[in-house]
């Protein structure tokens, strides 16, 4: 078991290419020189599942950061759907803190221990900031989380 295990723990990748879609607030797939596409999930953010408030809205603004630019994606690991989970860069800014900053995404605590401290700061601090601007999904008066909307407590 613990060799099967192994290649996830050591996976790495920097990947580099055009934005050429965005499945919706935390999920796009990058165009690298050679042609391949990759899926890259958006670490350390969570965004409003497309059936949930704010959820086109989430899918709209990535796709005004990132659509059809060029980005950098820092991956540190793969996802059980074996999408990349990565930081992407665009124009120099992390697009996840910036889907926080908008109020269209949660900074996702529960994978806060995978992210380096200065940018978990600044996740939160982000999340904080939009909480008390009300921006976006924080006008409202109980947002629902993504992952307690896929999964309802019973």
């Amino acid at each position: 078991m613990l060799l099967t295990s192994l290649p996830a723990l050591a996976f790495s990748a920097q990947l580099a290419g055009r934005v050429v879609g965005i499945a919706d607030g935390d999920t796009l797939t990058l165009l690298d020189a050679g042609n391949q596409q990759h899926k890259v999930r958006i670490g350390g953010i969570d965004a409003p599942e497309k059936r949930q408030p704010f959820g086109q809205r989430s899918k709209e603004n990535l796709s005004r950061l990132a659509f059809s630019k060029t980005a950098q994606a820092d991956c540190p690991k793969q996802d059980r759907y074996r999408r990349h989970v990565c930081t992407v860069t665009v124009d120099g800014r992390d697009v996840g803190l910036e889907q926080i900053r908008a109020g269209l995404a949660w900074w996702y605590r529960k994978y806060a221990d995978e992210q380096p401290a200065a940018q978990r700061v600044d996740y939160e601090n982000a999340e904080a900031t939009a909480r008390r601007q009300r921006a976006g999904l924080w006008m409202e008066s109980a947002p629902v989380p993504p992952w307690e909307f896929r999964h309802p407590p019973k």
